[in-house]
């Protein structure tokens, strides 16, 4: 993410006349013209912050709105195979519903086999039949190998493209993010060495000795309001910010990923309604034909159906928000 530009003005200075008789000179210690320092510095808007930090260490500030407030939180994206995931033990053992699952699908894994004497012969003659078919299938085995090991090469490759691919993560720890009131709050955690996602990145030391309060100043694009979503889809077609929505995915795709929330990777997945959704509208903020396009597509997804959508993806990320003051 580059530095914002910044605009220098300049202002042409008139040469200076000489005062009349008749007329006082004004005292050089008292200009009227010089602006006041502090004045300066309260108008400077937040976005004109020094980005040089940030994009030194690829770490990037972000201000997320929910339904329970506004909080900063920070994300930087690296090369999957180089993170190590949240681990959401703890996280999922607090849910009722996901521990009960866990345990039908052990249930479910174990495997009680009961034999008596009349099943035990029936398997040793079966075994010997057994031992005949595995013979003349050897001559396939050996064909189906060469298949297998290309396979297997294939399988390989990919992987190591998805390790290479650079994923989200969040300031988080144990599935939860760790999202923060105020700039000073968020600051006083950095330094405090408590555990987090973050700190396996190699520039996180370098942060934590750095960052001030000042620095907490997110850009426009990492800036998310989720507590307007839900209630912008209920006031119908003609009402939908296409580019709020847009963000909205954006975030939420970041943060099911990071956070491991398959249930709302699932809703945003390509080819679900909330995608063909996200693609509409990105393709009436393009313009052209395509915005044409886009918005025949947009009349036919029903406002009910993506509002309530939504409404399950912000309870769902809400869910695993740990709040910091």
């Amino acid at each position: 993410m580059g530095n914002p530009k910044h605009t220098e003005v300049s202002v042409a200075r008139q040469s200076p006349q000489r005062p009349d008789a008749d007329e006082p000179e004004l005292d050089d210690t008292t200009d009227p013209a010089e602006p006041d320092e502090a004045d300066e510095a309260d108008d400077t808007p937040r976005a004109s912050a020094d980005r040089s930090l940030w994009d030194e260490l690829r770490i990037d500030p972000v201000e997320i709105a929910l339904p329970a407030g506004t909080g900063f939180t920070l994300r930087a994206y690296r090369p999957a195979g180089s993170l190590t995931p949240t681990d959401v033990t703890e996280r999922d053992q607090d849910d009722p519903f996901l521990a009960r699952r866990q345990v039908i699908e052990e249930e479910d894994d174990e495997t009680v086999v009961i034999l008596d004497e009349e099943l035990a012969e029936e398997f040793a003659d079966s075994d010997e039949d057994e031992s005949s078919r595995r013979r003349r299938d050897s001559a396939t085995d050996a064909d189906a190998t060469a298949e297998d090991d290309e396979t297997e090469a294939e399988a390989e490759d990919v992987a190591d493209e998805a390790d290479d691919e650079e994923v989200p993560v969040f300031l988080s720890h144990r599935g939860k993010l760790l999202l923060f009131k105020t700039p000073e709050s968020l600051v006083s955690f950095i330094r405090s060495g408590a555990p987090n996602d973050l700190s396996q990145l190699d520039s996180w030391n370098e942060l934590s000795e750095r960052v001030e309060p000042a620095d907490i100043a997110p850009l426009d694009e990492d800036t998310y309001e989720l507590d307007l979503v839900v209630e912008n889809l209920r006031g119908g077609h003609d009402s939908w910010d296409s580019t709020l929505l847009i963000e909205a995915g954006e975030v939420a795709r970041d943060l099911s990923y990071a956070l491991r929330l398959p249930a709302v990777l699932d809703m945003l997945s390509a080819g679900s309604s909330l995608d063909n959704l996200d693609e509409a509208l990105r393709a009436t903020a393009n313009g052209g034909i395509g915005a044409f396009m886009g918005r025949r597509r947009l009349k036919k997804i029903g406002a009910q159906t993506a509002s309530l959508g939504w409404r399950t993806i912000v309870g769902k990320i809400s869910a695993v928000v740990d709040w910091r003051d």
